[in-house]
């Protein structure tokens, strides 16, 4: 028989705020451990949640963002376990009334080959509810440390449908989540940095079949690719049980991604086993028409529609969209070179190639941030104007770009220091144009032999005796009148 999987996620992401869901006591990255706490954070007797409004308003524009409705009403309620990342034994979240209804994320998979758009589809969203964070436990042989530093900081559960149907499309949708929500301002998004987590659920079925197989979870997905690897691994090892007549368990287990394979943990929990019940410390929130419009007007354009935008208004290819557009930083980037010269695809080469490249060859453990780098957008534009003033040749500007981006000068005050303008003197072009004529009979009985290509190696020949600073177009016309 033939099995097929069904994929649901659970992805929490970190907000982007400076402080706390339920206090003022601040978050960042790299802190030393348990130094970002408060007594609100540790739950001591007597003290009492205070909400974020920056980190509601944020959960809003990812839901109207990612296509939720957004209820008139949401609450607060505790969700009740033991265990040592949660020094309060329960946590802040959300249960029956959640801030954002439905949704539902565009993805797309790859094409027949990376220069062609692939398929394109929405995934639908169950939920996307508003929680606090919790501790981070490290394990030992014989001993487990807690740091409560990112305990209490906002987190979004971004629940999906079981619409999914292969770890690529796992993949894919992870890919598409991320973009969205780091174009918005909403979260990093960074899994190295626990900003973005994953949980998946997943069970197999007879293919043409409806009903949905026993659920297993699977946790300790850190990357993207390891959310990937590990749904394929769970299909794998359930499509084996079932070909073997063995049941398949509802249970939690934790991927291995050193060695490849999921172990179990623990039995699926289910809610009542949290004894959900309304916070008693928060009113509900309740979310304005005024409210929704203010927040939907600081909505970005999402990445998918800005693509579209790119390759029918800009006419570039998908090669070029699908660099510049997933990422927002990068898009902006080119956005602010083409206000100052509109001339989208020769920027858009320089970006996605020469950028790119030199960011890539600078950092020390991966790419150089672009907003580290010395060039600025402008700086791209005056270059891409230099070429087309005939100022300088593409040849000489791909020699420009490394020491724009070593030195942070503009292309112009490079040209003028080291002498690289193009010569414009038809005198002088006209001696060196003779002199390679003669010294270069074949290409020239070839061309007036009617070969028309003959006369680029010609060209090629002036070019390298100007080292690169003769305009090509001046250099055509004058080849072309001696040859006649």
């Amino acid at each position: 028989m033939e099995y097929e999987p069904v994929i649901g996620l659970e992805v929490h992401v970190q907000l982007k705020t400076n402080t706390k869901m339920f206090t003022r006591a601040p978050y960042h990255y790299g802190a030393e451990p348990n130094t970002l706490t408060d007594p609100v954070v540790l739950g001591m007797p007597g003290t009492l949640p205070v909400m974020n409004r920056k980190a509601i308003e944020m959960t809003i524009q990812a839901g109207l963002l990612l296509g939720c409705k957004i209820p008139e009403t949401c609450k607060w309620d505790r969700k009740n376990y033991f265990y040592p990342d949660m020094p309060k034994n329960y946590q802040i979240s959300q249960f029956d009334q959640p801030i954002c209804d439905g949704g539902e994320v565009e993805i797309e998979m790859l094409g027949p080959s990376r220069n062609v758009m692939g398929e394109h589809r929405n995934v639908k969203l169950t939920r996307i509810h508003l929680e606090e964070d919790v501790g981070k436990l490290t394990h030992f042989d014989s001993e487990s440390l807690v740091d409560y530093n990112r305990a209490g900081t906002p987190l979004i559960e971004i629940v999906s449908e079981p619409d999914l149907y292969s770890p690529e499309e796992a993949f894919a949708y992870l890919t598409a989540l991320r973009n969205c929500l780091v174009a918005a301002g909403i979260s990093e998004c960074d899994m190295e940095k626990g900003q973005m987590r994953c949980d998946a659920n997943v069970s197999i079925r007879p293919k043409g079949t409806t009903e949905l197989g026993t659920k297993v979870e699977i946790k300790n997905l850190n990357t993207i690719s390891g959310v990937r690897n590990g749904i394929a691994y769970e299909i794998q090892r359930q499509t084996l049980a079932m070909e073997n007549n063995q049941p398949i368990v509802q249970e939690t287990r934790r991927w291995n991604a050193d060695e490849g394979y999921t172990t179990s943990m623990r039995s699926k929990e289910m809610a009542h086993d949290y004894r959900y019940f309304p916070d008693p410390d928060l009113m509900p929130v309740k979310v304005s028409q005024d409210w929704l419009e203010q927040l939907a007007e600081d909505l970005p354009e999402l990445p998918f529609d800005m693509q579209r935008r790119y390759m029918r208004d800009y006419d570039l290819p998908y090669t070029i969209t699908s660099v510049l557009c997933p990422d927002a930083k990068l898009a902006a980037y080119f956005e602010n070179a083409l206000a100052v010269y509109e001339k989208p695809k020769q920027i858009a080469n320089f970006i996605t190639n020469d950028l790119l490249r030199e960011l890539s060859a600078a950092g020390e453990n991966g790419s150089l941030p672009l907003d580290q780098c010395k060039v600025r957008p402008e700086h791209v534009a005056e270059l891409v104007q230099l070429i087309d003033k005939g100022d300088i040749s593409s040849h000489i500007a791909k020699e420009v770009f490394p020491e724009m981006f070593s030195t942070g000068k503009g292309p112009s005050q490079i040209v003028d220091e080291k002498g690289l303008k193009q010569s414009t003197d038809t005198g002088e072009l006209e001696a060196t144009c003779q002199e390679i004529i003669n010294n270069n009979p074949k290409p020239v009985a070839e061309y007036k032999a009617g070969k028309e290509p003959a006369i680029n190696a010609l060209k090629g020949q002036v070019m390298k005796m100007t080292r690169g600073k003769a305009n090509p177009k001046i250099v055509d016309e004058i080849l072309r009148k001696l040859l006649a």
